[in-house]
Parts: C-alpha cells; sequence; structure tokens
C-alpha cells in the first residue's frame, strides 16, 4: 500500500493513476519558462513527486536541465540535489533560485557516467542538503543525439549509437542508485528516435537495460501525450501530409516508466 495514501485523504488527491497521460498545455506558472530544448513538462515531476514523496523529501535528479523539477520541488517543499554537464544552464536555473530559501538544494556540474566524480559531489551535496539518502530519483535523460546540448564529447546528446549510449546511460544509474534508499521509487523519462528511415524503440531499450541490469521492480509505464503550443499547432496539416506521403507515425508520444529499488 502507498504509505502516502490514505482513506481519509485519496479522495482529495488529484493524482493521475492511469496509464495515458493527455496533456493539453505545458505549465507555465512559476518559474517554468520554455527556454531550453527538450524543456520537461512540469506536470510529470508535479505527479510523480507529489505520489512517491512527502514534505521535507530529497528528490534526486541525473539531467537537471532548466530546473523544471527543481522548481516543482521549491513549490512542493521538497528538498534536490541536481546534476547537469552544461554550465550555462546552471547559472541559469541558480539565477533563477537566488532568492529560495523555503528548501535546500544543489545543482552540480557533473559528468553523471563518471563515477569518482559522481560520488564526490554526491557527498558534498548530501552534507549540503543534511541527508543521508534520496527519497526519489528522475531522470529526463537526452534522446541520443536528437537535440545536442553542449559540444562535450561525454555529453549523451553527442552519442548517436544506441549500444554506446545504453552503456553510458547505465554508467549513470549505477552512480546513483545506490544513493536512493531501498523501497523507494524512481522514474525515467524517455521518448523515441527515428534514424535512418527507422523508429529506434529507445524508451524500451533503456527500459529493458535497466531491468537487465539492476534489481528493481517495473511498477508502470505511462505514454504521455501532449497537443504541443500554438505554432505547431498551425503546422499539424504540413506535418500530417508529409507523413501521410512517406510511410512513417508522427511522435507525440513519451514513455514514463516508473521503478521501485529492491537493493
Amino acid at each position: 500500500m502507498n504509505e502516502f495514501v490514505s482513506k481519509d485523504n485519496w479522495k482529495d488527491l488529484d493524482l493521475n493513476v492511469d496509464s495515458l497521460w493527455m496533456i493539453t498545455e505545458r505549465d507555465k506558472s512559476g518559474k517554468h519558462a520554455n527556454v531550453y530544448h527538450g524543456n520537461f513538462i512540469p506536470q510529470i515531476p508535479n505527479q510523480l513527486i507529489r505520489r512517491y514523496t512527502s514534505e521535507g523529501d530529497l528528490v534526486l535528479e541525473l539531467f537537471s536541465g532548466s530546473g523544471t523539477t527543481l522548481y516543482e520541488c521549491e513549490t512542493l517543499k521538497r528538498d534536490y540535489i541536481g546534476f547537469d554537464i552544461n554550465e550555462e544552464i546552471i547559472e541559469y536555473v541558480n539565477g533563477r533560485m537566488a532568492n529560495t530559501k523555503s528548501i535546500n538544494y544543489v545543482v552540480n556540474k557533473c559528468d553523471v557516467t563518471n563515477s569518482t566524480m559522481f560520488a564526490e559531489y554526491m557527498s558534498q551535496s548530501l552534507k549540503k542538503t543534511r541527508k543521508e539518502h534520496a527519497d526519489f530519483l528522475i531522470a529526463h535523460p537526452p534522446y541520443m543525439d536528437i537535440v545536442k546540448f553542449s559540444d562535450k564529447a561525454e555529453d549523451l546528446s553527442n552519442i548517436s549509437d544506441l549500444t554506446i549510449f545504453l552503456d553510458k546511460l547505465k554508467s549513470a544509474f549505477a552512480n546513483a542508485l545506490p544513493c536512493l534508499e531501498k523501497g523507494k521509487y524512481f522514474s525515467v523519462v524517455m521518448g523515441d528516435v527515428y534514424k535512418k528511415s527507422e523508429v529506434i524503440p529507445l524508451g524500451f531499450y533503456t527500459m529493458y537495460m535497466i531491468k537487465k541490469n539492476f534489481k528493481v521492480k517495473l511498477k508502470g509505464v505511462v505514454v504521455k501525450n501532449i497537443e504541443g503550443n500554438r505554432g505547431k499547432l498551425g503546422q499539424q496539416n504540413i506535418w500530417k501530409y508529409r507523413a501521410m506521403k512517406s510511410d512513417y507515425y508522427l511522435f507525440k508520444h513519451e514513455y514514463i516508466f516508473v521503478f521501485k529499488k529492491e537493493f
């Protein structure tokens, strides 16, 4: 039984427990701004954090990007440790959080696939947040080289080879999962890619890699669909025509995999 849900409060919780999430538009409230390629949809971390954590818990994020999960943690009063490889976006996020005093948070410039570097920064971050472990882990990695976030060789968004990408991603989880308390939950958000006239089911490859290499239970496979902004909506007919003239389908989905750590 979920410890955060009781007979008294479950009717008041607007948590989506369906395996299909239809989102009409991204949340633009508070500090959220669509300023970064591959921006997280705020409703995703909001739902996951509220379901699997309580106030004062610590959320660990492997690819913090423009701070979407961090801003949700601030709103929901969860402490936060994040990692990203892009120094410029970290400076942007720290600027947005400059006056925050309601939560403990740290955003580290770090290659999460580097075990020595990750361990050092994680140890320092736990001391700063006055915690011994993370209560929830969330990861929204690059989808291989579909969107390049930096020119760094160690950046996952510069990897075009599927085997190398999955091996690097495995290293990231091997570094991070020991920091998550046993019995707690973590989530991975991943989409598929289209290369050389073929769909590469990157989401399922990622899910299988985690199941194969770590002692976890797969608790949910959620498909998320978002309609997009008005500008993109105005181009739907063009993309529909291109798809019909060819033999492919338009990507509107991402997968949200939820796991429970068993070690």
